[in-house]
C-alpha cells in the first residue's frame, strides 16, 4: 500500500502543530510520521524505524495488520456505531470469547474507549459493591488521566487540576479517600534482607498498616498493574499480587487489575495476573485489546455484576459496546490464539532479556535489565554504586537508536532518571529482534559516557579485522 502522505511539506507541518496544536503535557516527536506497517514506522524523509513500543504500548499484532484492515473496513460500511442501549454481533460475540479465556470469576464483560475510561467504571464497581469509597494505588502507577483514575495513581499528572487545598494552596488531584502503597522496585527499595536482597513482603506489610493507620475504615480496592509500564517497567516479585489480594480480602476490599499494556500476551500469559495465580476481582483491558483501535473492557465477576446491577450501578457512555471496536478486539483474540502469539511473546521475551543482560555485561550505564515476556525495561544510571539515574545519557542513547533505526521511548521521572520502556508487537520475528538489539548495541557502542567494561583497544582491533 502506498503512504499517503508521501509528498508532505514536513517543515510548514511543523510551524502548523505550534500554531494550532494544543500541548497534552509532554514534547511531541522530533520527527512527521507518515506511515505505519507491520512492526515499522516511518518519517516524512523516508527514514525507517523498528517500532519497540508498539505505538502507544498498544499495537499488538503490529501496525496496518491485514486481517484487522478488512474487519474495520467491514464494520465501518457496515455496522459502525449504535445508540447505546442497542446490542450487535461483535459486541455480544467479543463479551463471550473474552470470558471464555479468563478464568471463573471474571464472567461478564463491557467495553469501552480507553484505558482510563475502564479504570473509572472498574473503580466505580468497587466502590458500588462494598458501599466503601477508599481506593488504594501503587506509588509508581499509571491508570488514566480523568478524575478517579488520576487520583488512583502516583506516578505523575497529580497537581493544578482539582479543588484548592487550604493547608498548601496548591491545587491537586487529591480525592477524598485516595491512599497509597509503596511500589515494588526490586532494584531501587529500601527494604532489603540482611544478605541485600529484595525484602518486598515486609514492605508490602508496612504499606498495608500505614493504609490501616489512614484509613477512616472505609477501603473499597487496591488497583495495580502486574507490571508498572509507566513507572519505569516494574515487574510485581513473584508472589505479590497473591500476598496483595489475601490482604485485600482480610479487609473486604476487591482487588482491581489494570491489564492496559499486559494483557492479551503481552506480558508472556494471556493475562499477566495469571503467573501468581490470582484472580483478580475486577480485569481492565485496553491498549492491547483494539491493537490501535480505541478499545478497553471491564471484565467482573457474576456475582460483583449483580449485586451492583441491584444498587442501580451506572455508566452509560456514548461509545459504551460500540460494534466496530468491538469486531476489532475479537480479531485480535483470535489472531492472538491462533498463531501461538502468547508462547512468541514468551520465547521472544526471553531472547530479548537475554541480549539486553548481555549488553549489561558489557555497558556500566545500564544499571537494570527488568521484564517478563514482550515488556522490558532498562534503566540508564551515570553510575552503578549511588544507581544515581541519567536521562540525559538515556536521551543520547536513544536518538542514537533512531538515527540508526529503532524507535526506543525512555521514560524519565526525578525517582528513577531514565528507563527504556520496550514492548515491540508480539508477532514480532527473531530477525528483527537480533536486529533490535544490534541496533542498541552500536548506539551503546557510540554513544560518549555508556561506560563499557570491556577493553575498547582490543575491540576496535578485532572490529578492524572483520
Amino acid at each position: 500500500m502506498p503512504d499517503i502522505y508521501a509528498n508532505i511539506d514536513a517543515a510548514a507541518l511543523k510551524a502548523d502543530a505550534e500554531d494550532c496544536m494544543l500541548s497534552f503535557g509532554s514534547a511531541f516527536h522530533p520527527d512527521i510520521i507518515t506511515h505505519a506497517k507491520d512492526g515499522y514506522i516511518y518519517t516524512s524523509d523516508g527514514h525507517r524505524m523498528l517500532d519497540w513500543t508498539s505505538g502507544q504500548m498498544s499495537c499488538l499484532v503490529g501496525h496496518g495488520n491485514p486481517e484487522i484492515v478488512e474487519t474495520i473496513t467491514q464494520h465501518a460500511s457496515n455496522l459502525d456505531h449504535l445508540f447505546s442501549g442497542m446490542l450487535s454481533p461483535p459486541v455480544i460475540n467479543l463479551a463471550k470469547r473474552l470470558t471464555s479465556l479468563t478464568p471463573p470469576g471474571l464472567d461478564k464483560a463491557f467495553f469501552l474507549s480507553t484505558g482510563g475510561e475502564s479504570n473509572e467504571a472498574a473503580i466505580k464497581l468497587a466502590k458500588s459493591y462494598t458501599g466503601k469509597f477508599e481506593i488504594v494505588g501503587l506509588s509508581a502507577s499509571w491508570h488514566g488521566v480523568t478524575g478517579v483514575a488520576a487520583a488512583a495513581q502516583y506516578l505523575s499528572g497529580r497537581t493544578g487540576h482539582g479543588p484548592m487545598e487550604k493547608t498548601y494552596k496548591k491545587p491537586n488531584d487529591q480525592m477524598p479517600g485516595s491512599l497509597m502503597l509503596p511500589a515494588p522496585n526490586t532494584y531501587r527499595s529500601i527494604f532489603r534482607h540482611a544478605d541485600g536482597s529484595y525484602d518486598w513482603q515486609t514492605e508490602l506489610d508496612y504499606g498495608f498498616s500505614m493504609l490501616d493507620r489512614q484509613s477512616c475504615g472505609s477501603l473499597a480496592a487496591l488497583i495495580v498493574e502486574p507490571i508498572l509500564s509507566s513507572g519505569g517497567m516494574l515487574v510485581l516479585p513473584d508472589g505479590w499480587l497473591a500476598a496483595a489480594k489475601r490482604r485485600c480480602e482480610a479487609r473486604g476490599m476487591l482487588l482491581i487489575v489494570d491489564e492496559a499494556q499486559t494483557g492479551v500476551g503481552r506480558a508472556g500469559d494471556m493475562f499477566a495476573f495469571e503467573h501468581d495465580g490470582v484472580v483478580p476481582d475486577v480485569l481492565t483491558l485496553s491498549k492491547t485489546l483494539g491493537n490501535g483501535v480505541p478499545l478497553a473492557a471491564v471484565v467482573t465477576s457474576d456475582e460483583i455484576a449483580r449485586v451492583t446491577k441491584e444498587k442501580g450501578f451506572l455508566f452509560y457512555t456514548t461509545h459504551i459496546n460500540d460494534p466496530m471496536p468491538a469486531a476489532v478486539g475479537l480479531k485480535v483474540l483470535d489472531i492472538v490464539v491462533r498463531d501461538g502469539l502468547v508462547e512468541n511473546s514468551r520465547r521472544l521475551g526471553a531472547r530479548l532479556q537475554a541480549g539486553l543482560r548481555r549488553l549489561q555485561e558489557r555497558y556500566g550505564c545500564l544499571g537494570d535489565v527488568r521484564g517478563r515476556g514482550l515488556m522490558a525495561g532498562v534503566e540508564i544510571v551515570s553510575s552503578r554504586e549511588t544507581k544515581q539515574g541519567d536521562a540525559a545519557l538515556g536521551f543520547r542513547i536513544s536518538s542514537k537508536m533512531a538515527e540508526l533505526g529503532v524507535w526506543a521511548q525512555l521514560s524519565t521521572l526525578p525517582a528513577f532518571g531514565g528507563v527504556f520502556r520496550i514492548a515491540p508487537p508480539i508477532n514480532i520475528t527473531e530477525e528483527q529482534m537480533d536486529h533490535g538489539l544490534a541496533v542498541m548495541e552500536e548506539a551503546l557502542r557510540i554513544t560518549p559516557g555508556t561506560m563499557p567494561l570491556y577493553d575498547e583497544s582490543s575491540e576496535t582491533e578485532a572490529l578492524s579485522r572483520l
